[in-house]
């Protein structure tokens, strides 16, 4: 099921995928290995679910994507750019970020100034600022929101404005980390259609593995700081042999319990 990597350097002969990790490796200071030498292609357009129990590395793999950690061993590319001090806001021009805990994202006094804030740095005048800040809240089913104070919103709604301040600049890429957290079953089942429908190249690291069966075509499985296994969503995440291996669950969906629906919630 794991499928081989082409570790040949990308060049102008070859169009590059979204992402390529090659041979990534990452120590922290206390020691710990939380990626053992990682390969990974993402082609453009795909939507890649990220799955391992905690601590298997999908958040550490997550953060090279931007240049938030260094690597120790091994190298990134970003639509053709490696991932390097000198390049950083090339890269980060192509990835919106959607951290695990939106209060890592929310510091803005209004939710306009938190989605408006990639358009400002792109250099957008205000009147497209203010038009991107629309069409993002509404994307995310939360029109009206630009007075509100980030800080004063629910779990479920911050995630949502988190969204928000990266669909609002455009990126090529979304990365997002546990998406569905704090979600009620309504917005939850929101958000999958939502991200179903963009046009982007997405790498989802989750637990919610309805969610992957869902949105992804493909699913990577960490365990370890390794890839375990690599392949096809619900062929992949059917293998209870594999997930019970490495610290997973069946689906809830194969387990005779069926995510709600929005329909199901009205």
């Amino acid at each position: 099921m794991t499928a081989g990597v082409d570790r040949s350097p990308p060049g102008p002969t070859r169009f590059p995928p979204a992402v390529r990790l090659e041979r990534l490796v990452h120590r922290y200071p206390n020691g710990i290995e939380a990626l053992r030498g990682v390969d990974l292609e993402v082609p453009t357009g795909q939507r890649l679910a990220l799955v391992g129990p905690n601590g298997a590395g999908k958040t550490t793999l997550l953060l090279h994507l931007n240049g938030l950690l260094k690597a120790t061993g091994g190298r990134v590319w970003i639509c053709g750019l490696e991932v390097s001090a000198g390049n950083h806001a090339a890269v980060r021009r192509q990835i919106g970020y959607v951290f695990q805990d939106p209060d890592d994202q929310l510091f803005c006094p209004t939710v306009l100034e938190d989605v408006g804030f990639g358009p400002l740095h792109l250099g957008l005048p205000p009147e497209a600022i203010g038009a991107a800040v629309r069409q993002a809240l509404a994307a995310v089913g939360l029109p009206g929101f630009e007075q509100r104070v980030p800080q004063r919103l629910s779990a479920g709604e911050k995630r949502l404005v988190a969204l928000a301040t990266v669909l609002s600049y455009q990126p090529e890429i979304l990365v997002l980390d546990e998406p569905s957290a704090w979600l009620d079953p309504r917005n939850r089942r929101m958000l999958i259609e939502l991200l179903g429908k963009l046009n982007k190249t997405q790498i989802v690291a989750t637990h919610d593995l309805d969610l992957a069966w869902d949105l992804c075509d493909r699913t990577v499985l960490l365990c370890h700081g390794q890839v375990h296994a690599d392949g096809p969503t619900r062929e992949l995440l059917s293998d209870r042999k594999l997930l019970e291996a490495n610290g997973l669950e069946l689906p809830l969906r194969l387990q005779g319990v069926q995510p709600a629906t929005p329909a199901q919630m009205r």
